[in-house]
């Protein structure tokens, strides 16, 4: 089917659901899809917003624009507006809009839950950016919400957790929704082990929050009624322990890395093979290895805990453990990486963000594996090598394989092809100032720069211009990113039905079903 005829038939016909009702009450995963795509794109600028005030803070030493309270507040909202408002419902955006194509169903599975999880999104969004407005302010703890700090939050501080309450709903009814769609809705003949990568990572990555989103729950919970109700599972003073809560969170926070990153290797292994004319490097052994890194992240949490004081036994279990992910996570790059050679390569604009990808994230594993090390990390822990560690991991690895996803699929969905001059534009700027941007924090982490301060001694004073420079320049380039984008949904040069040249990708092959964007509209199932 070509993505044209997708495109028709997805704007013909709306019958009485014309304009904003349509978006409202919809429950055709191609709508859902576009609605967290969007979502997601406009919580990129509030939590990118975020991050320029931090960074035009630290610009220069001394106080100059907020002051530290505010500062504390924006790191905190930072982050939570970024994992749990950007970069989780993108990907729960390319899974609504690809794996029913790329399995062959007409839809997802639970159409109704699917409208659900999407319009709890911009409530529990909203209600976490009104903390900030709150008496007292946000949280201002850290996205990690340790106690006792977080329990000085004041009035602000159920919303908060309620928010966190909600986005986690929307997370957990979206995982159901997937895989029961993926065990359930595939066309005849399509095996699990015949699945493109991106529905496996995905069906992976499901199971991920299934698991941890409820752990999360709970340890904000136990906040909650440490703060209103009395108890003391935190609070010394009451027998109680902050270390427990670090158990709690990072049980559930290390999954969570892996729920952000594993979306994006399915979608750069749909990427490469496409732009390197060949089929997937080994495919099972990817398959296996997406479940081998799943299986470890639930055994390695208390690696962000080694200052804690635990026994010797448990820093080299989890040393070891932390050691041991860097295998499969080496097989994925390894068969990237040999997908290319001898390919018919061509450099499009998604093979771009994929290959700086590739790049980029393997120097954040490899920081990682430093950070793995126990005695070493005793002087890199709440350094600024920390934070270039996970932003290495997270921007040119989870952003850029969500970028590199949207110009890849975006013909697919829209029938139009994006301007290809501008994209490469984009491209090269987001390319070289996020390394302007994070790479200095590593040399600014091992010269013994805390994170989460906004103020710091003079000899950082070069480093953090740097870095900062980085940050404006990579903010404003994705203002570039958003004229693309529009331009290419309001018209533009028609797409063919084979896109990308010799595209072998499954998912221009599976014929796409004409969406019904409500219930009444959908044929009687009998």
């Amino acid at each position: 089917m070509s993505a044209t005829t997708t495109h028709d038939e997805h704007h013909d016909d709306h019958g009485p659901d014309k304009g904003i009702m349509r978006w409202i009450t919809t429950t055709n995963h191609k709508d859902i899809g576009t609605l967290y795509l969007f979502f997601a794109l406009a919580m990129l600028f509030v939590g990118g917003a975020m991050s320029l005030v931090i960074r035009a803070e630290l610009f220069q030493p001394g106080l100059q624009f907020v002051n530290p309270d505010f500062f504390n507040q924006m790191t905190t909202m930072h982050a939570l507006i970024m994992v749990f408002g950007m970069i989780m419902p993108a990907f729960v955006g390319f899974a609504n809009w690809m794996v029913p194509m790329m399995i062959g169903a007409p839809d997802m599975a639970l159409p109704r839950l699917n409208n659900w999880s999407f319009w709890i999104l911009p409530f529990a969004g909203t209600m976490l950016l009104s903390t900030l407005f709150m008496d007292g302010g946000g949280p201002a703890s850290g996205w990690t919400l340790y106690p006792p700090l977080v329990l000085q939050t004041g009035d602000a501080l159920p919303f908060a957790i309620f928010a966190v309450h909600l986005l986690g709903v929307s997370s957990i009814m979206g995982a159901i929704n997937i895989i029961v769609t993926i065990m359930n809705m595939r066309a005849p003949g399509m095996t699990l082990m015949k699945m493109p990568l991106f529905v496996w990572t995905w069906l992976i990555t499901a199971y991920l929050l299934i698991a941890v989103m409820p752990v999360l729950a709970g340890g904000v919970t136990m906040l909650l009624t440490d703060a209103f109700f009395g108890t003391s599972f935190f609070q010394a003073a009451g027998g109680g322990d902050p270390v427990l809560f670090q158990h709690i969170f990072w049980f559930f926070g290390h999954p969570e890395v892996y729920i952000i990153i594993l979306p994006a290797f399915g979608i750069i292994s749909q990427i490469i093979p496409t732009f390197s004319r060949k089929p997937l490097f080994g495919n099972d052994s990817m398959i296996y290895a997406t479940a081998s890194i799943a299986f470890l992240s639930f055994i390695v949490w208390a690696h962000h805990m080694f200052t804690v004081g635990m026994p010797l036994a448990g820093q080299l279990f989890f040393m070891l453990s932390t050691m041991l992910i860097a295998v499969p996570t080496g097989v994925k790059v390894f068969n990237w990486t040999s997908t290319m050679w001898k390919g018919s390569l061509s450099f499009e604009t998604p093979m771009l963000f994929a290959l700086a990808f590739l790049f980029l994230f393997t120097i954040g594993g490899f920081s990682g594996l430093m950070l793995a090390i126990v005695p070493a990390d005793f002087q890199y822990h709440d350094s600024y090598f920390v934070v270039a560690h996970f932003h290495y991991v997270l921007v040119p690895g989870a952003l850029f394989g969500a970028i590199a996803g949207a110009y890849f699929w975006m013909p697919k969905w829209t029938g139009h092809m994006y301007n290809e001059t501008l994209g490469k534009v984009h491209f090269w700027l987001s390319a070289i100032f996020v390394n302007v941007l994070f790479f200095p924090q590593h040399f600014l982490g091992l010269a013994g720069m805390p994170r989460r301060i906004p103020d710091y001694a003079t000899q950082f004073a070069d480093f953090n211009a740097i870095s900062t420079i980085g940050a404006f320049g990579f903010g404003f380039t994705q203002l570039l990113f958003v004229y693309i984008v529009i331009k290419c949904v309001r018209g533009g040069e028609k797409a063919t039905a084979q896109v990308w040249d010799g595209a072998e990708g499954l998912e221009w092959t599976v014929p796409s079903p004409a969406p019904y964007h409500t219930f009444e509209d959908a044929p009687e199932v009998r």
